[in-house]
């Protein structure tokens, strides 16, 4: 653990929350000094405050811990190459089995129906938007990508990256 990461979010969140070290160490029924040790890094909250820290600074005890950051290892890394393979894997589907076959308008159909669309209307005139549109459903599910420069590598409409992007951040 880094404690002067701690301790500068911890410091940036009471800052954001308008709080002084003395109203946050009151809330915590600490010493403003204790408060003021976190910040620089001197030392880190007691677990037994965790919580409650947490709480106050609108946070969760993880990022507490992590100064901020999210780890990789919490959350699923998905890489759009593996999206765009798995659209492709579906046009293989219909040129192996037939557009006609049970199997592909069964796939499709439930498609359709579970993302009130026109999936073939989609794939054909409007990939950019599905891409999109999968990308953001997979980070909503907790997933996270690798990085914007892979998502501008497969998806060519600046309007879908920028829309992509305005929303990633504001998950984040």
């Amino acid at each position: 653990m880094d404690n002067l990461k701690i301790g500068n979010y911890i410091k940036e969140l009471r800052n954001k929350n308008n709080l002084t070290q003395k109203e946050l160490a009151l809330k915590l029924n600490i010493s403003f000094q204790a408060v003021s040790k976190w910040e620089n890094g001197e030392t880190l909250p007691d677990t037994a405050i965790l919580l409650d820290l947490a709480d106050i600074l609108n946070t969760s005890v993880d990022l507490i811990l992590n100064g901020g950051t999210y780890l990789n290892d919490k959350r699923k890394m998905i890489n759009v190459k593996d999206i765009i393979d798995g659209f492709e894997a579906i046009e293989n589907v219909k040129k192996c089995f037939g557009e006609e076959s049970l199997f592909y308008k069964g796939m499709v159909e439930g498609i359709n129906k579970m993302m009130n669309m026109d999936f073939e209307d989609a794939l054909k005139n409007f990939k950019d938007v599905l891409y999109t549109e999968v990308i953001l459903q997979a980070v909503l599910n907790e997933n996270k990508i690798y990085n914007m420069a892979e998502v501008e590598k497969y998806i060519k409409n600046q309007k879908m990256v920028d829309i992509l992007r305005k929303k990633l951040n504001q998950i984040i």
